[in-house]
């Protein structure tokens, strides 16, 4: 596999070397339709490079994804949140209004990627922000993960509850595909 990515590379750098030559308007040089499609090759391949490295890098059956999603936020304003697997910090993000208003408006950020063996996990989620009334709120949620050969996709949900006039926070694992 690596020798593959090797010779992938030495083959994009070496096409990329001939597609940026200067072109010399000369009968015997490099026609420009071949150029073209010379230069078409190496971004496909770039792009084949890069979805191999993202391939070895988070193998399906270890890998592991949590997103952050808001429903209407009208109850919380969120300012930052802490991801802990087995209580060690994995991820943490400060939010600027932009980034709230995008997640309000029905947007997922992607918080966390990484690799997990097989077994059992504590998934851990903090919440830090601005609750009813004004007030400076934390909250935390709690998923125990059971962790198979197939990838996990976790969402970090905050929802507002109408009834209770409180936000909820919740960690909810998708179905594998």
């Amino acid at each position: 596999m690596r020798r593959c990515i090797q010779f992938l590379f030495s083959c994009l750098t070496l096409c990329s070397g001939i597609a940026g030559a200067p072109v010399v308007a000369e009968e015997d040089t490099f026609p420009a339709d071949k150029l073209e499609d010379l230069k078409q090759n190496v971004l496909k391949l770039n792009r084949d490079l890069l979805i191999l490295e993202e391939d070895l890098l988070y193998p399906a059956q270890s890998q592991v994804a949590f997103y952050v999603s808001v429903d209407v936020g009208e109850y919380f304003k969120l300012d930052a949140v802490k991801l802990h697997i087995d209580n060690k910090l994995v991820a943490s993000h400060l939010y600027t209004d932009h980034q709230r208003s995008a997640l309000i408006r029905g947007g997922i950020q992607p918080l966390y990627k990484g690799n997990l063996k097989s077994g059992d996990y504590t998934i851990s989620a903090f919440f830090t922000g601005i609750g009813p009334q004004g007030r400076e709120y934390k909250r935390a949620a709690t998923l125990e993960l059971e962790k198979t050969d197939e990838p996990a996709v976790i969402e970090l949900r905050i929802a507002d509850a109408s009834g209770k006039q409180q936000p909820e926070f919740e960690l909810v694992q998708w179905p594998a595909p």
